[in-house]
């Protein structure tokens, strides 16, 4: 395998450019959506803990 890459020829930079910025424009957008599922998740889990900590306070309430 090391000696069929070896024996391959390297793009010209002036072509070798466009696969470089299309690698970018794949590794940028792949990391926008991952924080974009994170901060859903986020925002989600705040949600979710708001609700428990209303529930808490509810309760404390009734109790007295």
């Amino acid at each position: 395998m090391t000696a069929l890459l070896g024996e391959l020829p390297a793009l010209p930079l002036h072509e070798a450019g466009k696969y470089v910025a299309g690698a970018y424009v794949v590794a940028f957008a792949l990391v926008l959506v991952y924080v974009a599922v994170m901060a859903v998740r986020l925002s989600r889990i705040e949600h979710e803990l708001d609700e428990l900590a209303e529930r808490e306070h509810a309760g404390e309430d009734e109790r007295r």
